[in-house]
């Protein structure tokens, strides 16, 4: 069943095949080492559709890991701003300077786990795409297509490396793992399974159950606490004060409003002029636009007719979108 199930996947990715600007055509040499890992870097927990334009404006201004590893820490990430997760930026300019100390990528999973910001799966996927080694890499497509394929409700990891592990053709690693991924994002997606033009429905034990939905088993989501912050908006001769948030913690090294801390007790500052709400990953925010007429903290005056190149994350952002809104509409 394995090879079968194999070629099937294959012949099915050779067809339809996402042309994406870090891959490779089905067949052809791997991709360069860099473009797979700042794909996959960029791709966590960020869609295909928003990295792809954000990865050609990276690549265009960075070709290289050595350039990457040569630019400042600000220009990267004012480059990243909008992506979120912000400790992947950072990460990225710690792993691109030890690329760049090594002389080149490694070229197994077990080495590249040990690159800063590299998980299992990121240095799995790295491997087998730019290197054709045989690794599992599995993120959450891949966990959804093994488990519907086997019939499991509730694998562990070991299982569906274990199945993804046994799949794999000699040779074709890197076809195979993106074959895997494009199969569980564009056919065996979490609602709406298209089983109709799956290449695997007939070795599909969740297909056969007749509710292939329910596998695997939905987790239950826990309940994000909700958290408070005020951001001040200080405007002087078309210029606005900006700082910079500390390296460590949320949106850490970005470029922001001056303002509080967050914290779970609503902000005593009754002059806000809109408030923007936000949602992290493990809990919501909102955020208090306040005007004040004097800078806080240390910091700079940036030009509010240049905002777009500060590097303002999305949350920044939309709280001066909001500020300039508002005095817009009151002038």
């Amino acid at each position: 069943m394995t090879a079968n199930v194999a070629a099937l996947l294959l012949q099915h990715y050779v067809d339809n095949f996402r042309r994406l600007p870090w891959r490779s055509t089905p067949g052809e040499s791997p991709p360069d080492p860099y473009r797979v890992w700042l794909s996959e870097v960029m791709l966590q927990q960020t869609t295909v559709a928003a990295v792809v334009p954000r990865f050609d404006r990276f690549v265009a201004r960075w070709p290289n890991v050595q350039a990457l590893a040569g630019a400042r820490d600000e220009d990267i990430l004012s480059e990243w701003a909008g992506l979120g997760y912000y400790a992947r930026a950072r990460n990225l300019i710690l792993c691109a300077r030890q690329v760049a100390r090594l002389g080149a990528f490694p070229d197994t999973a077990a080495e590249l786990r040990k690159l800063p910001g590299v998980g299992d799966y990121t240095s799995a996927a790295i491997a087998a795409i730019a290197f054709g080694q045989r690794a599992a890499a599995v993120d959450t497509n891949v966990q959804r297509v093994v488990a519907r394929l086997h019939g499991l409700r509730e694998p562990s990891r070991s299982q569906i490396e274990t199945a993804v592990f046994d799949m794999l053709p000699e040779g074709r690693a890197g076809d195979f793992t993106q074959a895997m991924m494009d199969l569980g994002a564009t056919v065996c997606r979490p609602r709406a399974p298209a089983c109709g033009v799956c290449p695997l429905s007939q070795h599909c034990l969740a297909f056969r159950s007749g509710d292939p939905q329910s596998f695997p088993a939905p987790k239950q989501r826990r309940e994000r606490p909700h958290r408070y912050g005020v951001a001040y908006w200080v405007e002087r001769d078309g210029q606005v004060w900006l700082t910079r948030r500390p390296n460590k913690g949320m949106l850490g090294g970005m470029s922001a409003l001056p303002g509080s801390e967050w914290t779970v007790a609503l902000p005593g500052d009754a002059n806000a002029i809109g408030t923007v709400r936000h949602v992290f990953t493990h809990f919501s925010l909102d955020l208090h636009v306040v005007l004040k007429l004097e800078p806080t903290g240390e910091g700079w005056w940036h030009l509010i007719s240049e905002l777009d190149r500060a590097g303002l994350p999305t949350l920044y952002r939309r709280a001066a979108d909001l500020a300039l809104t508002r005095q817009q509409h009151a002038a």
